[in-house]
């Protein structure tokens, strides 16, 4: 059993309260974008702020999206994140992993090489179940390199065919798939028998 596992299984009844954290990537998710939308679809749902969206700072980003998680107090959470918002989340991830996570969906992330992160990201298997989300013509990561990071991580897979980036310019305002991944997940995670002998 891995560590994630064997922390949440200590956990008092009734202690978690899961909520669902949305992680923007290079300057934001405006108004139109899929994450906004998705913000409003989700009850309790809480959306990460940078200090400087236009600079891909990878440490500082990650700091954020960890002390976002630890704010929330115990859950454990789940994290929906896009483009350069998932290398900050993975990143956070490395650097604390007592992280209260449960699950991780990566929707179109950046290519780490763009930003000469790719060593400071996991290399293994993350210690959260996740998903990556991607597409066969998108600008900012090619179909074959999601792919090779998918299987580096452990994680599921999704290729959307040709859908760019994923983002308002190719099509995407509502996103059905995330928000159904969001309450699948938050639903599982309030099921759990500990809760409901809560």
């Amino acid at each position: 059993m891995n560590s994630l596992h064997t922390l949440h299984d200590r956990r008092a009844p009734g202690a978690g309260h899961p909520r669902l954290v949305i992680v923007p990537g290079l300057h934001g998710s405006g108004a139109e974008h899929w994450q906004s939308w998705l913000h409003g679809q989700v009850a309790g749902s809480v959306r990460v702020e940078q200090d400087a969206w236009s600079t891909p700072d990878l440490e500082h980003w990650s700091e954020r999206v960890a002390d976002t998680v630890t704010a929330l107090g115990a859950g454990p959470h789940v994290i929906v994140a896009h483009s350069f918002g998932c290398l900050a989340t993975v990143r956070a991830l490395a650097k604390r992993p007592t992280l209260d996570i449960a699950q991780l969906l990566l929707v179109a992330p950046a290519e780490p090489d763009r930003f000469d992160v790719a060593g400071a990201l996991p290399q293994a298997r993350l210690d959260a179940r996740s998903c990556v989300v991607a597409s066969d013509d998108d600008p900012w990561m090619s179909a074959t390199q999601a792919h090779a990071w998918a299987l580096r991580w452990g994680s599921d897979w999704i290729n959307l065919g040709n859908a760019g980036h994923i983002n308002v310019d190719s099509g995407y305002g509502p996103f059905p798939l995330a928000r159904e991944w969001a309450t699948d997940a938050l639903g599982r995670l309030d099921a759990r028998p500990w809760r409901r002998a809560a």
